[in-house]
C-alpha cells in the first residue's frame, strides 16, 4: 500500500493505494499536518507527496516519516520522466501543477487544459502528444473576491452568488470571480485548438469545481484530485 499525499496552501490531500485501486481518502487542515501520524500507521509501504506549503510542514512531514521508518520522497517537476514533457521553466514549476498534468496525462490522451481549482487556480496546456505547453495561474475564486475587499473600502464581506445579471454587490464580485476564471479557462482552450487543430478537453479538478463545472463551455471531465492521481502514477515509475 502506497500513501500519496498533496500538501497544499490550505489544505491537505491524502489517498491510500493499492494493486486494487484507491482504497481510502481524506483531507485536513495543512496545519495539522501531524494527523499524518494516524495515517503511518497503516503501514504504507511508501509515502509521496507534492508540496507547496510552507517549509515548516514540510519539515513536519519528513521527522513524521522518518520517525516512522516510511520512505518518503517528494515530486520533483525538475526530474525528467517519460510520462510528459515541459515547455515550462521547471525551476519555477510548483509540484502540484506538475502532478496534476502528471494525472491528467493518465487519463486522457486528448489536448487537455488542466484545471486546479483551489486556493490559487492553475490553468495549463496539454497536448495530445504528452507536451506541457505552458499555463495561468490566478486567484482562486474565495481569494479574489477577498482581495477586493481588502483592496477596496466599503465592499462588503459577505459570499455572493452566481448570476448572469447580478443586481447587488456581493453577487456582482463572485460573479466577476467565476467569471474571470472561466474566460482564462475558455481563452486557454482556445489557444490550444488553434495551435494544434484538434479538439481540447476540459479536466477540471479543486475545491471551487462545482462551481465552473456547469458555466464551461468545453466538455470536462471533473477529477476528485488530479494531483495525487499523478503523485501514485510517479510513484509506479
Amino acid at each position: 500500500m502506497k500513501l500519496a499525499l498533496d500538501i497544499g496552501n490550505s489544505r491537505t490531500k491524502w489517498g491510500l493505494f493499492t494493486s486494487e485501486g484507491w482504497v481510502d481518502k481524506g483531507d485536513w487542515e495543512t496545519t495539522q499536518w501531524m494527523q499524518l501520524a494516524s495515517l503511518l500507521q497503516r503501514t504504507p509501504a511508501q509515502v509521496m507527496a507534492a508540496h507547496v506549503a510552507d517549509h515548516a510542514v514540510k519539515a513536519g512531514v519528513t521527522q513524521c516519516c522518518a520517525a516512522a521508518g516510511v520512505p518518503l520522497q517528494w515530486v520533483n517537476p525538475n526530474a525528467p520522466t517519460p510520462l510528459l514533457h515541459s515547455h515550462y521553466d521547471t525551476a519555477q514549476l510548483g509540484a502540484d501543477r506538475w502532478a496534476a498534468l502528471i494525472g491528467a496525462r493518465t487519463l486522457t490522451q486528448k489536448n487537455a487544459v488542466v484545471v486546479n481549482a483551489g486556493t490559487a487556480t492553475t490553468v495549463d496546456a496539454l497536448s495530445a502528444d504528452g507536451i506541457f505547453l505552458g499555463g495561468f495561474i490566478l486567484p482562486g475564486l474565495t481569494l479574489m473576491t477577498a482581495a477586493l475587499v481588502q483592496g477596496t473600502a466599503q465592499l462588503p464581506h459577505d459570499r455572493g452568488q452566481f448570476t448572469e445579471l447580478p443586481l447587488n454587490t456581493v453577487d456582482a464580485m463572485s460573479s466577476g470571480a467565476v467569471l474571470a476564471t472561466l474566460g482564462a479557462i475558455e481563452r486557454l482552450a482556445a489557444t490550444l485548438h488553434e495551435r494544434t487543430q484538434q479538439p481540447v478537453i476540459c479536466l477540471l479538478s479543486g475545491g471551487a469545481q462545482d462551481e465552473l463545472i456547469t458555466r464551461l463551455n468545453l466538455p470536462v471531465l471533473a477529477i476528485q484530485n488530479l494531483v495525487l492521481e499523478g503523485v501514485v502514477r510517479l510513484m509506479a515509475d
